[in-house]
């Protein structure tokens, strides 16, 4: 949570295909600092000493290359196909991430407010440490078109067997304070500017969000 003298700790979730990450560009061209929490645990994984000799112990060191860069065909294999092994993996990478965000957000000094975007944000339990949670919301028919047209590598069965290992949509809404929805037909932008005026104005003091979560 947020303390004296530091921005406010607003969280920024949802499924595959809800456009979290163009919602996160809107709030960026606003000047809001964002820390993509899953680009950088991609980064750590190779760059972070004590994660890196964590995933050694656990998987091996085949699950690097010589050069040090990430082994993906032997984690696909032996890791990211397997649920329990997966959980183990995101237990030694979530908490090194949140290291890693705590102090990012120590550097945002004079900043209103930062956005932290996690596809996990519930399920890693890094909610928690949050302010305020936004959830950007789509239909799955309209996030499953997306995906698609966007990662021509993915088929449908994949794109759901992604939404069934994430929170459903409608947990994720029912856990938010703000849900932006991006539908297509819905506009984004004049409900990225209510909220961002909102954050602005509480900056500072988490308390006075109170009375206006959610929508």
């Amino acid at each position: 949570m947020s303390a004296v003298n530091t921005p406010l700790q607003i969280g920024i979730t949802g499924g595959i295909g809800s456009g979290k990450s163009l919602v996160c560009a809107i709030f960026a061209t606003l000047g809001v600092p964002v820390y993509d929490a899953d680009r950088h645990a991609k980064s750590l994984m190779t760059t972070d000493g004590i994660l890196v000799s964590q995933i050694k112990k656990e998987f091996g060191d085949l699950a690097y290359h010589p050069d040090g860069s990430l082994n993906r065909t032997y984690l696909a294999q032996h890791v990211f196909s397997n649920e329990a092994r997966l959980e183990i993996l995101n237990g030694l990478v979530h908490p090194r991430v949140g290291v890693h965000y705590q102090n990012w957000v120590s550097t945002q000094v004079g900043k209103s407010y930062v956005l932290k975007e996690a596809a996990l944000l519930f399920e890693s339990g890094s909610w928690q440490q949050l302010d305020r949670i936004i959830v950007v919301s789509a239909p799955v028919d309209v996030r499953e078109k997306r995906v698609l047209q966007r990662d021509k590598h993915r088929t449908a069965d994949q794109f759901r067997e992604i939404v069934a290992r994430q929170l459903p949509e409608e947990e994720k809404v029912a856990r938010a304070d703000y849900v932006i929805i991006n539908d297509d037909a819905t506009p984004v932008l004049p409900q990225v500017l209510r909220l961002h005026a909102l954050f602005q104005s509480a900056a500072g003091s988490p308390s006075e969000l109170k009375e206006t979560s959610r929508r």
